[in-house]
């Protein structure tokens, strides 16, 4: 019995494993698909453009998109190898040999929790140094469509002050943890808060205690525009404090999260958005092994007793609202309303105990 058991034990968790790598595949070839088929479009005004340059920049961008849903890749990874040994009567077998639903999804458990931690330890570096390297691409490859004109829908937004009064600056584009900026776009006020001058340039570089502005274009109030090749800006802001404001939590590779923290505590800002991507890195290992709770609730099911689409719509609607509640409590953690460790790690509990819960009813009764 031990050696049958041994068997399956493995023959399940390869099925899972197998399922869950064939559904992230799938979804890597099409986000990457899509992603090379819009950024030709973006490129197709560029004089002598480079189809390699364009696939690697695409290529190293998909990572971290396909990052985002490697939770739902192990739900319907998970849903779909247990509906196929249901379908094909291995359930009905396995159970027949003794195991009972504990003792065949614990494979899946565990390979589920392997995955979150290769995912958080290597993937997730890989994917961040990789998000970088498309932006320096993006970077070369639009370098003569950065455009010089004021953008009120650009992302990043950061404020300073200086002996010569206030500026407000306005990027397009961040790289390097906000030291790069593209698409700059500058309001300069003097010490008494009026308007002096809009300077729009194609490129920034933060450099000690001013921004080194290139094709830089100056709108005086009242006069004439006029071009600069490079225009330094005073400021005060230390790399730290860009940070802050230009980088994204997620750029950050998960083993160089804690000194993005202790620097940013050191400096006496906030760092609740890396303190997030911390605990949610952490969690994710965690956070699949949930979603093998619920994909097993949901599908266990013996074909013979019908309602196969009912389980895989409540799947992919358990999936979707534990989705909302994750996005629900970044925002809230973000905002200050919630702490950083509860924001993370409430939707793997509410998912994992609500998979369990039902896994339980349905075994146990």
């Amino acid at each position: 019995m031990s050696i049958l058991g041994g068997t399956l034990v493995r023959y399940f968790g390869l099925r899972f494993l197998s399922a869950v790598l064939l559904v992230f595949g799938g979804i890597f070839v099409l986000v990457a698909l899509l992603d090379y088929i819009e950024l030709m479009r973006r490129a197709s005004d560029v004089p002598n453009v480079s189809a390699i340059l364009v696939a690697e920049t695409s290529l190293f961008r998909v990572p971290q998109v396909t990052e985002r849903v490697l939770p739902f890749c192990v739900l319907i990874g998970a849903m779909s190898s247990y509906l196929n040994l249901s379908r094909r009567l291995e359930l009905v077998v396995a159970r027949s040999a003794g195991m009972s639903a504990w003792q065949f999804i614990s494979p899946a458990l565990v390979v589920a929790f392997i995955l979150g931690i290769i995912a958080t330890t290597i993937y997730n570096p890989v994917a961040a140094v990789m998000q970088e390297r498309s932006k320096r691409y993006e970077a070369e490859l639009f370098a003569q469509q950065i455009a010089l004109y004021t953008n009120p829908n650009a992302p990043f937004w950061a404020s300073q002050s200086t002996d010569n009064g206030q500026a407000i600056i306005n990027a397009r584009t961040s790289r390097d943890q906000g030291i790069s900026l593209g698409g700059v776009t500058v309001f300069t006020f003097d010490s008494a808060n009026h308007f002096r001058q809009r300077i729009e340039a194609r490129a920034a570089v933060l450099e000690p205690e001013a921004w080194r502005l290139t094709d830089a274009r100056i709108y005086p109030l009242g006069k004439l525009p006029i071009d600069r090749d490079v225009y330094l800006l005073k400021t005060s802001l230390t790399p730290e404090q860009v940070r802050e404001s230009f980088a994204t939590p997620e750029t950050v590779p998960f083993w160089e999260l804690p000194l993005y923290i202790k620097i940013a505590e050191h400096a006496g800002l906030v760092a609740a958005g890396y303190r997030l991507q911390f605990q949610k890195l952490l969690a994710r290992p965690f956070l699949l092994a949930a979603m093998v709770f619920l994909a097993a609730a949901v599908s266990l099911r013996f074909f013979r007793f019908g309602g196969v689409q009912k389980m895989v719509l409540s799947g992919v609607a358990a999936g979707f609202l534990l989705y909302v509640l994750s996005k629900v409590t970044d925002d809230m953690s973000k905002a200050g309303l919630m702490h950083p460790v509860a924001a993370a790690w409430l939707p793997v509990l509410a998912g994992g105990l609500t998979g369990f819960i039902a896994l339980l009813y349905q075994e146990d009764g």
